[in-house]
């Protein structure tokens, strides 16, 4: 009988905490709308863009990046090596607008063992403006891009983030990467900010240059392995905060295999793993998988049917889940069930996995991440 209570309590206060998540972030989310532009003379922003190798909407985000409704921008895309095949494409897509100020940089500057950061480097030291957007070259920028982002400035704000949001998956496994990203890792950093837990994502970050230059500029990044942790840790030592855009970004997904999602998801669990511990170790707790084994324990000693316990704590996390994803205007498929429980099968090993070493692949860069003082080295190519 103790058992049984232990087990169904532990496991009603998991599904309640998954619904508070869903509730806490649904408050702090908006469907995306279009955001006039703000009265008065608005600032002008420089945008920085990594870029590494061809994906299939590496055109479409150039394009966006070149058609956004700010009056005064500059576009600084940065490359590491001069014979990478994305040169060609951003030097024609150059040409196409001349309207937009925009210069490609070519370099790689190692002042860490984060390459995205290293090809950012000379795009921050290059911007004329005030104002700095790092962007990943995959996020498909809305015209009203830098419209959020400056919404969301408000006073005693160091940083502003967004998460990405996918869309256009191509396939279930790619289905499956929409239901880590969006209604996982994004209703979980939301959730976070309602609560004051702030925390840096580096898809999208808008700086006060002058402030980040006073306090070791862009190079104080790489006090931490990843460079969105370094930002968390900064701001908030600074007594500042990270806030969140209302409406997130969209990274279109195409086709994604198992393996493609594995190596990504493994990397961020890593470095969570690293750069966050404390936060990291209750990742366990977030999918089904606990709750509904702690439920069918309680139901297996209480005499309770197996089945109906089960499709009762499935129905309990999914449903409210699917409705956050259908509220916000996010991608939603008749599969998309499927694909969160193939995720929540996956969370318990990439859980595992994050507090393991090894080798990963960071974008064609194979890594091994290992504590936080050894951080990041590179291991030669084909280990």
């Amino acid at each position: 009988m103790q058992l049984t209570l232990i087990a169904a309590t532990l496991s009603t206060v998991l599904i309640l905490s998954n619904l508070a998540s869903i509730v806490l972030a649904a408050s702090r989310l908006r469907r995306r709308r279009t955001i006039a532009l703000p009265a008065g003379k608005p600032r002008p922003v420089s945008i920085v863009v990594p870029s590494r190798g061809v994906e299939p909407f590496t055109q479409e985000t150039l394009e966006r990046a070149f058609s956004l409704d700010w009056p005064r921008y500059e576009l600084i895309f940065c490359v590491a090596h001069a014979d990478d095949p994305v040169v060609k494409l951003i030097n024609r897509t150059i040409v196409r607008f001349p309207k937009v100020p925009a210069r490609l940089l070519v370099g790689d500057d190692r002042i860490s063992a984060n390459p995205k950061l290293n090809n950012c480097v000379k795009g921050w030291e290059a911007a004329q403006h005030d104002w700095v957007v790092l962007a990943d070259s995959n996020v498909l920028m809305p015209r009203d891009y830098i419209q959020h982002l400056m919404a969301a400035w408000r006073p005693g704000t160091g940083l502003v983030c967004s998460t990405p949001i996918g869309s256009r998956p191509a396939g279930f496994w790619a289905e499956v990467e929409c239901a880590f990203l969006n209604t996982l890792q994004a209703r979980w950093q939301y959730a976070g900010e309602a609560l004051g837990l702030g925390f840096a994502q580096g898809k999208s970050m808008l700086w006060n240059k002058p402030m980040l230059d006073a306090n070791g500029g862009i190079r104080v990044l790489a006090a931490e392995i990843a460079e969105d942790a370094a930002a968390t840790k900064l701001v908030n030592s600074l007594g500042l905060r990270v806030n969140l855009v209302a409406a997130p970004f969209e990274q279109p997904l195409g086709r994604r295999s198992f393996d493609e999602i594995w190596s990504r998801q493994a990397r961020w669990a890593r470095l969570r793993r690293v750069t966050f511990p404390l936060f990291f170790a209750p990742e366990i707790l977030t999918g089904a998988v606990v709750p509904l084994v702690l439920a069918l324990i309680a139901a297996a000693s209480a005499g309770f049917s197996l089945w109906a316990t089960a499709l009762a704590v499935l129905a309990a996390f999914y449903l409210p889940e699917c409705a956050l994803a259908w509220s916000k205007g996010w991608y939603l498929s008749p599969r998309m069930v499927a694909a969160i429980m193939a995720r929540d099968l996956i969370l318990p090993a990439m859980w595992a996995r994050g507090w393991l070493g090894g080798a990963i692949d960071w974008r064609g860069n194979a890594m091994t991440i290992g504590t936080k003082t050894a951080e990041l080295e590179e291991t030669p190519s084909g280990a």
